[in-house]
This record gives C-alpha cells, structure tokens and sequence, in this order.
C-alpha cells in the first residue's frame, strides 16, 4: 500500500469567511493557520499548498487575553544601524491597520520559506464587516462555536 501525496493541480479549494468579533486572537490564528495549511483534510501533503483561502473579517474588534493588550510588543528594523522599533498592540489595533495583529499571528504559525509565504497570500483580512469576495461565495465558519474559549468579551 502507497501513502496519498496530493499534487498541486489536484487541489480543490474552498473559500472560508471568519468573523473575528470577540474572538481571542491567538486561538483565531492558530485555527486560521491550520485552514490554511490544509491539516484539516485527510488529503494533507506537507510540500504543497492544499488548503483554503481564507477571508477575515472585524479583524478590528479581536480581543487579546489577561494585559496583552498594553504589555505585548512587536518590534520591527528599519534597516539603519539602531534602528530597533517598538509598537504595542494596543498602539497598533488603535491605528490605521488593525488587521495587522491577526496577520502577524498567523504569519509566525506558519512555516517559513517559499510554501509558508504562499499559504500566506491565501489569507484576507479586513479590518471592518465589509470584503470584496462576495463572488467567490464563501462559507461561513464559526470559529466561536468550536470552543467556549475562543470568545471573550472585550
């Protein structure tokens, strides 16, 4: 008996929405990254892209747990000698992107190298309730659902 190993123009893949409204942004995005990966099918093969294409919406109204909210730092080079800068995350859900916390989270659950950076550019994330796939006629997931810990209230 041969194992399964999925090629990439056998992959069918699906379009999932999440509301991310009161969601707690790590469970999100480890749910996210695993959607993306394609490790909820039986068909999962390491070395290609078999997962879905994923739309997040209220990325904006997400919730981080105990005081991430003003403890949590994400720094960033600028590229010049002493370059070193900081945000919170309370800094940078208040500014003019605030889906880029859930863009960071799952970016870092991913692999890195050339699949890790595919995967990623299957994922949507939009800050507010509006999304421009309509067409591709998503499925809805509901990630609060799954477990009673996934929500908090802000």
């Amino acid at each position: 008996m041969t194992s399964f190993s999925a090629k990439p123009a056998e992959v069918q893949k699906k379009w999932v929405l999440i509301d991310a409204k009161g969601l707690v942004v790590g469970r999100l995005a480890s749910i996210i990254a695993l959607r993306l990966r394609g490790k909820h099918l039986p068909t999962f093969t390491p070395h290609v892209d078999c997962g879905d294409n994923v739309i997040v919406i209220n990325a904006d109204k997400v919730v981080l747990t105990g005081r991430k909210r003003d403890q949590k730092v994400y720094y960033h080079h600028t590229g010049y000698p002493g370059g070193i800068k900081e945000r919170t995350a309370k800094f940078i859900l208040e500014g003019r992107f605030p889906e880029r916390v859930v863009e960071k989270a799952v970016e870092r659950m991913l692999p890195r190298g050339p699949l890790g950076r595919q995967q990623l550019g299957n994922l949507r994330v939009y800050g507010g309730a509006e999304h421009l796939h309509a067409a591709q006629t998503p499925v809805i997931l509901d990630v609060g659902a799954l477990n009673r810990k996934n929500v908090r209230s802000a």
